[in-house]
């Protein structure tokens, strides 16, 4: 399908799934406004070789002023925003009653809240253009949780519960809200999951092997570029009624 015409922004898109989610998108012809505290000029030229235009903001998205710059730069330099993919999250892992309160209220503010002002400053050109997509890429923590992930579980299934109301409210109209919900994606995060396996004298190999088959019976990563071509799918005609939806791709994850 072609994009042409369109503009994608895409939030954590200087690395990891949401520069493969950018890269994509732009391949089938968006202009894409980056977002992330990674390496832009790096990302910016890796985006700019699939094709359109690319751009890029560092607005700290736990900043609802910040947000709000952002936008505004989106509707200055391209016209709005067409669809919004909210990627950008952060992690930390500790027990509830040892979970230090300010990484709690980052994670929320982040993986959450800032979700939300994301879709809030969006929609309203979405609706003067009659057309809008909002993916927000939640993880399989949105619909189960894990042990010493308090924070993100919480965060993520509020991002599920947050895309049904806007796929509700935006239901009679030419705009969709979905969620994407992966399972295990080689990201930086998860990488230090494998690193810390390593540490205590497991094998590189096997490490990555054991965190995979704990939960995923694929035994396989999801790639950035299968969520890119998710997310593409959901801003095609062929995707206009997936609405409010939370779509599971995790290698078998959640039917067991």
């Amino acid at each position: 399908m072609s994009l042409h015409g369109k503009t994608a922004l895409v939030t954590g898109s200087t690395s990891g799934i949401g520069l493969g989610i950018a890269k994509v998108l732009a391949a089938a012809g968006a202009n894409v406004l980056l977002n992330g505290f990674g390496d832009p000029a790096a990302a910016l030229a890796e985006v700019s070789s699939h094709g359109g235009r690319v751009a890029h903001h560092p607005a700290d998205l736990g900043d609802v002023a910040q947000l709000e710059a952002l936008f505004a730069y989106a509707k200055a330099e391209f016209g709005g925003v067409d669809i919004l993919v909210n990627n950008a999250g952060i992690q930390h892992v500790a027990p509830v009653e040892a979970f230090p309160v300010e990484r709690w209220d980052s994670i929320i503010a982040l993986n959450l809240s800032a979700v939300f002002h994301c879709t809030r400053l969006a929609l309203p050109g979405m609706r003067e253009r009659n057309w809008g997509r909002i993916v927000n890429i939640a993880s399989v923590h949105g619909q189960v949780g894990s042990v010493g992930k308090v924070a993100y579980v919480a965060a993520k299934h509020g991002v599920v519960g947050l895309t049904k109301v806007v796929g509700l409210e935006t239901a009679t109209t030419p705009i969709t809200c979905n969620a994407i919900c992966p399972g295990w994606v080689l990201t930086p995060l998860v990488q230090k999951q494998i690193d810390d396996r390593i540490a205590s004298g497991t094998d590189p190999q096997q490490a990555q092997h054991d965190l995979l088959a704990e939960k995923q019976p694929s035994v396989a990563f999801v790639t950035p570029q299968h969520l890119g071509e998710l997310v593409l799918f959901l801003c095609s005609e062929a995707g206009s009624q997936v609405r409010g939806a939370a779509w599971n791709i995790d290698g078998g994850w959640l039917a067991q």
